[in-house]
């Protein structure tokens, strides 16, 4: 029940799910702490070691109730650096919680829709990730696994206040909702901008493809909300669609615009990409993030009619360093990282090989 290593690749890269041309995934993340114990920056070893104890028998408790297959308890000090790095890559973990793992699992089902990070910034996170734009479904999956949990534990929650977190701004609901977006048409037509500042006047946040302090690369951005305080769940959830819908919206009408007034270059940009995919001997890490962010747009406009969306999809996490190195089977220089990745995409591509 250790085991790190999943049998396929996670569910939210598989391109279904409503807009999925647009939004790559849906996630809903609930923040949840023991009553009684200090949050994770505070525990002794004693402590630590028994919220993992914990943890690892309301895993068991999961088990039985069926909905998440076979669920999985990962103390991540018994996986390889490499490993954990795999986790973060596949949305699973956090960076931080790939950090300083002595006391850290995550708790995984069997289709790694859910993923429960523990001893994070809270002892418990319950991710719920979900492929195309699909909040709600996300939002009764996570309420479910929740509702679960409570019947092996006890939560930190006040009349008052709501759920009790370690950092304030989640206190109340505890919950996080995000969407994952490409946005290419809108960066290219140089609207990104302007739509994406919007949304922080909107209680919103956007940030990078791993989210909090990280870059948008490949015109991927996550869309979040801020407050948790004061509103209930389905008011978060419904006002994140409502303008996730909106984004869709500009980033359809940008994509139209495209071809309708410089599809040439349009043309030209998607296909150099595919070419350069298809045939590149060595590709860098943010090359290839780059050229798949223009074959997805040449997928989703069209033209690019040969490459499924969910193998463009899964590239996007295949090419990533510590990935390669699972298929690897060993660690890898950063020139041999290269040739990997070069060699996998065109495979996936489906190009044939040469000598």
């Amino acid at each position: 029940m250790s085991d790190a290593t999943p049998s396929a690749m996670p569910r939210w890269m598989d391109g279904t799910g409503a807009s999925a041309d647009i939004v790559l995934s849906s996630r809903v993340r609930l923040a949840r702490n023991l009553e009684g114990v200090p949050f994770p920056h505070l525990l002794d070893q004693r402590q630590a070691t028994e919220v993992l104890a914990a943890t690892r028998k309301a895993a068991l408790e999961l088990n039985k109730f069926g909905f998440l297959g076979t669920v999985r308890f990962v103390p991540l000090a018994e996986v390889t650096p490499v490993e954990r790095q795999v986790l973060v890559e596949e949305h699973l973990i956090s960076p931080a919680q790939a950090k300083d793992v002595q006391y850290k699992a995550v708790i995984l089902s069997q289709a790694e829709e859910v993923s429960i990070m523990v001893n994070e910034e809270d002892h418990l996170r319950i991710q719920c990730l979900l492929p195309g734009l699909q909040l709600q479904e996300a939002w009764a999956l996570a309420s479910r696994v929740d509702d679960a949990l409570e019947q092996a534990m006890t939560f930190a929650f006040s009349e008052s206040r709501g759920y009790l977190t370690a950092c304030p701004t989640n206190v109340g609901t505890g919950l996080r909702a995000s969407v994952m977006m490409h946005l290419p048409a809108l960066v290219l037509t140089n609207q990104a901008a302007r739509a994406l500042n919007s949304v922080g006047q909107l209680g919103l946040t956007v940030r990078g493809l791993y989210g909090e302090g990280t870059e948008a690369i490949g015109n991927i951005f996550q869309i979040s909300n801020q407050i948790t305080l004061g509103r209930a769940e389905g008011e978060i959830i419904d006002h994140l669609s409502a303008v996730v819908a909106k984004i869709i919206d500009h980033e359809r009408q940008a994509a139209a615009a495209l071809l309708r007034e410089a599809r040439d270059q349009v043309e030209d940009k998607v296909s150099r990409a595919l070419g350069i995919l298809s045939n590149a001997r060595i590709m860098t890490s943010d090359e290839a993030i780059r050229l798949l962010s223009d074959v997805r747009l040449g997928v989703n406009m069209g033209i690019l009619t040969k490459v499924p969306l969910k193998a463009a999809n899964e590239l996007l996490i295949m090419t990533r360093p510590a990935y390669l190195q699972r298929l690897a089977g060993r660690e890898l220089s950063p020139f041999e990282r290269d040739l990997q990745r070069a060699a996998l995409i065109r495979t996936k591509l489906g190009v044939r090989q040469t000598a």
